[in-house]
């Protein structure tokens, strides 16, 4: 395993092993604890589910992406795993996160597609 495998990503957050907090689409991985917790309380300003914050490394997304799993990545987050993901070969797209924004969009996903 490669150095890059142990990196830091950002964190990702759950209420069980089969509920991970998502776009709808994609696994959201933030930048920051307080990130999470912010888009959290947005989704589920009750409070009616109990989350875990925990860090996510690049090798966990990156096996996660093998076994065909989408990610929601924030600007903080993806600019961590963009260039790790580019060493590994992956055939990633660089991120335009002002366009996202103008366009309502918070996050970039990212999915890998098998041919």
């Amino acid at each position: 395993m490669s150095d890059r495998h142990t990196k830091v990503i950002g964190y990702f957050a759950y209420a069980s092993p089969a509920e991970v907090v998502c776009t709808g689409e994609a696994c959201v991985i933030s930048g920051s604890e307080s990130a999470m917790q912010d888009y959290i309380d947005e989704i589920d300003p009750e409070g009616r589910k109990k989350n875990t914050i925990k860090k996510t490394r690049f090798g966990e997304i990156l096996k996660g992406l093998q076994l065909g799993a989408a990610y929601a990545f924030d600007e903080k987050s993806y600019s961590r795993f963009y260039p790790l993901a580019k060493q590994e070969g992956l055939d990633v797209a660089e991120a335009d996160f002002e366009k996202q924004k103008s366009e309502g969009l918070r996050f970039f996903t990212v999915k890998l597609i098998a041919l």
